[in-house]
């Protein structure tokens, strides 16, 4: 169901329920049983909508050929990404993208692992920072592939083709479970690791032109546009100093 048919549902519970209890409650001289009633009518239609955790929206962005999505499980704390897109790389990007608005600093984490052995090893799971979700848009992001490659990687100007090997860093080591990015000022720092292990890091860049209000999420490419890939991410936290 859209927002809107939740909004509209939720409407005229409400309307329904108030007329009713009001004027039942107002012949029976029963106040608190009134209140009583919208409380409960409220939750019940408000626990219908899906919400999507610490993010705001999610979209395919570059209109991949299959159509992607994004869930979160409220009792897990686990977020369910599904996408496809031929790739986030050259001038344009397709892919599965989950994200929120961010302003100033901040410290993201969290645990990712692709659903199901078998792909395109150079299909990509990670945190992304990002302009806007237009598909030529600058990002950055700490990217992991699916044989394990571990690298961050860029672009710097509005479609302009992302450089290899001027516009990444690759980790000497692969296949993380834990995928940080951070930023301070102008500046991204990638780090992973493995569960109740320290974080290291990979490297990091400075994005002069990204605005300090963007985009940041968690996405998804499976480097095939015939193919919908599916990954698990939790242990999610974003970070940010508070505001003096």
């Amino acid at each position: 169901m859209t927002f809107w048919g939740y909004y509209f549902s939720l409407y005229h519970t409400l309307f329904f329920v108030k007329k009713f209890s009001y004027y039942y409650c107002k012949k029976h001289n029963m106040k608190t049983l009134y209140l009583i009633l919208l409380v409960i009518a409220f939750n019940s239609v408000s626990a219908q909508t899906p919400t999507l955790g610490l993010f705001e929206s999610h979209t395919d962005v570059g209109h991949p050929k299959n159509a992607g999505s994004a869930k979160y499980d409220a009792v897990t704390h686990t977020y369910n990404l599904k996408g496809s897109g031929y790739n986030i790389w050259f001038n344009r990007d397709e892919f599965q993208f989950l994200f929120k608005k961010i302003k100033g600093d901040f410290t993201a984490t969290a645990n990712f692992n692709f659903i199901g052995a078998t792909g395109n090893g150079h299909r990509k799971i990670g945190w992304m920072l990002r302009q806007s979700t237009d598909d030529k848009s600058i990002h950055i992001s700490a990217v992991e592939h699916g044989d394990g490659l571990t690298v961050l990687q860029w672009r710097s100007v509005t479609g302009e083709n992302m450089k290899d090997p001027e516009g990444e860093i690759f980790f000497p080591e692969k296949s993380f479970d834990v995928v940080q990015l951070q930023r301070i000022g102008k500046r991204l720092i990638m780090r992973v690791g493995h569960v109740g292990e320290p974080l290291v890091t990979v490297g990091s860049h400075e994005m002069n032109n990204m605005p300090e209000d963007a985009l940041l999420g968690l996405f998804i490419c499976s480097h095939d546009p015939e193919i919908t890939e599916e990954a698990r991410v939790w242990d999610v936290h974003i970070d940010q100093p508070a505001v003096k």
